[in-house]
């Protein structure tokens, strides 16, 4: 899939990351077993970057350690040991959908039971609830059929007064794509509404997988992988960094996986404003897709490697441990995953698809997870800027 262009800012002059791609790596090939990654391991040690052969090779290969291996060495050349957190509060203001994804426990539509939606005044409690500092509001919802695009400028502006220090990140590409259709404006015209409120980065979900197969056998209504191409670019222009993410172990090919992320290396090259690569394990429970099993260990890890050596061009790979679980998310940091994510507080959309981590962590906790699998905690911000860890004292409040 072709990446969309988009005329990218000086990094120096806004907060997108920029482009750094992977120096030749140090691989310690006695651990390699599998025949099939050692062509790659040339590859890296000569600093030359991976193509598609390479990433289905990474995709298809049951040697862990070895995958490991390769994954763990770009881990270190990119972000060293550091492993980073950041204190986050998720603001999920309503399921109500027209989108109707087959792979989805979370949406439901208009007067449907157990649908919800938080008026602005409501997100605002949400986000002042607890005494602990917040340094980003993760803001996700649904598709609404009947909400007007002033919602969305009225939920930004009342969470901005409620947490002005906390930086908003908010709205995917696929909710962007619906608000330019319900307002008739341009998603470019839409970016900007919301950034003049408050909007100063983006969350990277609604990707999936962007195979046009896939996509239409479970998410024919949704934004097509080109579209979110499209709006991630423009987000870009305007200085908006934003994530990317993936939703494998459903019934996608290693070909659609690898062809995903190159779209998205594809567009990072183009634009260089993607932050972070979140790969989603799917959870099928409360799903149309209720027979699929769940992914195993080896998988999610081959994926988080095979990610982090594709995706050259982005900064930092997120074990995100809702998904993974504590445990996983942890050993995927030898995988070439250097970020957790964060707190929390409360997560509702893995959730209800029978996800049974905790709703949130502290701070404690993510600190603890990172310096038992050996590496340094780094408290952040949106823009991976460090920050001081808590004192005991205030995380006990």
């Amino acid at each position: 899939m072709p990446s969309a262009p988009a005329q990218r800012q000086d990094a120096s002059a806004s907060a997108l990351p920029g482009l750094s791609l992977l120096p030749p790596l140090d691989i310690p090939r006695r651990i390699i077993s599998d025949p099939s990654l050692r062509p790659v391991a040339d590859k890296l040690e000569a600093g030359q970057r991976l193509e598609r052969q390479d990433g289905l090779a990474l995709m298809r290969s049951r040697d862990l350690l070895g995958l490991g291996a390769l994954a763990h060495a770009a881990r270190l050349a990119k972000n060293g040991r550091r492993a980073f957190y950041v204190l986050n509060r998720h603001i999920n203001y309503s399921n109500v959908c027209v989108n109707g994804c087959a792979f989805c426990a979370y949406g439901r539509e208009s007067g449907q039971e157990g649908g919800f939606l938080l008026s602005p005044g409501q997100a605002a409690a949400k986000a002042l609830a607890g005494s602990l500092p917040v340094d980003e509001l993760h803001v996700v919802g649904s598709c609404h059929p009947d909400l007007p695009f002033s919602y969305y400028l009225e939920l930004l502006t009342a969470l901005r007064e409620a947490r002005p220090q906390a930086i908003l990140k908010a709205f995917t590409p696929v909710e962007i794509d619906h608000f330019a259709r319900i307002s008739g404006q341009s998603a470019q015209e839409v970016l900007g509404q919301l950034q003049a409120v408050g909007l100063k980065a983006m969350p990277g979900g609604g990707a999936e997988v962007f195979a046009p197969r896939v996509r239409q056998r479970l998410c024919p209504q949704k934004t097509s992988g080109q579209r979110w191409l499209e709006i991630s670019g423009l987000a870009h222009a305007l200085g908006i960094p934003t994530n990317a993410t993936m939703l494998y172990g459903h019934v996608e090919s290693p070909e659609e996986r690898v062809d995903h992320l190159l779209a998205l290396r594809g567009q990072q090259d183009q634009s260089g404003g993607f932050s972070a690569f979140i790969p989603l394990a799917f959870h099928s429970q409360n799903t149309k897709l209720g027979d699929i099993s769940p992914t195993s260990g080896l998988d999610d890890l081959r994926v988080v490697a095979a990610s982090r050596l594709l995706l050259d061009n982005f900064p930092h790979i997120k074990a995100y441990w809702v998904m993974l679980g504590p445990k996983m998310a942890q050993v995927a940091l030898n995988f070439g995953a250097d970020d957790l994510d964060g707190t929390i507080v409360e997560e509702r959309i893995t959730h209800m698809a029978g996800g049974t981590t905790a709703q949130g962590l502290s701070e404690r906790q993510l600190r603890q997870m990172i310096l038992a699998a050996g590496f340094e905690p780094v408290r952040r911000d949106s823009f991976y800027r460090h920050l001081p860890a808590l004192a005991p004292a205030e995380e006990a409040a």
